[in-house]
């Protein structure tokens, strides 16, 4: 059989080779992927022209993220259904499950492939952090907004590496979600009913200082947290305050009452 051509700009390319059974090589960078090299495609279905057209705007954008701390994008699909795009594949999953996997009451499904490490210590955490705020320092410096920053859209790979991913959203929303590290990816203000979390959000009520959480890294938090954005906290001085806290970790003793 023959090289597949390439119809269009944006294409994830393959080879087809084999004889008798043809066989399937999908391509990076010229090279075949191996047998335990994986990828992530996102899909979108059922997309009209003006969704067609934002999907490929969004891949041409997302051609130029090059960064250890950013999901890296191989290429996309536009030809027939569904559109794709295939992204680098992460072992362990978004990260919103792997805080709940690895807290202080977590209980690991059956099903799930993640070694158990046991529960996340500090240094860790703070490691996490550092990384997130990492690759929005470099996303800042393209002046590309994200719009939804959170821990369900970086993704953790082998060694604790953590990436942010998901960039097709649509909400324009302030978030650094550090609050959901240092809570082991429980959602604020959990244990309130839903008229009751909104009661607190229109009073301007501000979120406790999680448990587990050093006083330098909730500093940070209420740094993100004010009402007017001029006064909230830039990514460049984020990071560099989780970075000094990576190096000299804070004392923080776990007190139970």
């Amino acid at each position: 059989m023959n090289d597949a051509v390439q119809q269009h700009n944006w294409c994830f390319p393959f080879v087809v080779d084999g004889n008798p059974e043809p066989r399937i090589s999908w391509l990076r960078d010229g090279v075949p992927i191996v047998d335990n090299d994986y990828v992530f495609t996102d899909t979108l279905k059922d997309a009209n022209e003006s969704t067609r057209q934002d999907f490929q705007r969004e891949a041409e954008l997302l051609t130029v993220l090059q960064h250890q701390h950013v999901v890296r994008f191989y290429g996309v699909c536009t030809d027939g259904e569904p559109l794709a795009m295939v992204f680098e594949y992460m072992r362990h999953g978004d990260l919103n499950r792997f805080l709940r996997a690895h807290g202080p009451d977590a209980r690991i499904l059956e099903e799930t492939k993640m070694a158990p490490v046991g529960q996340l210590t500090l240094p860790q955490m703070l490691h996490i952090t550092a990384q997130i705020a990492s690759g929005m320092v470099y996303l800042a410096s393209l002046h590309f907004v994200h719009r939804d920053l959170a821990t369900r859209n970086c993704l953790v790979g082998e060694g604790l590496v953590v990436k942010i991913g998901d960039f097709g959203m649509s909400r324009d929303i302030y978030s650094t979600d550090y609050y959901r590290i240092f809570t082991y990816g429980k959602q604020p203000w959990y244990q309130l009913s839903n008229s009751e979390a909104i009661e607190c959000i229109t009073q301007g009520r501000e979120l406790e200082r999680p448990r587990t959480c050093p006083k330098e890294v909730y500093d940070l938090m209420q740094g993100c947290w004010q009402r007017e954005p001029q006064q909230r906290m830039v990514i460049k001085d984020i990071h560099s305050r989780l970075l000094a806290l990576v190096k000299n970790p804070p004392v923080y003793l776990d007190i139970l009452g």
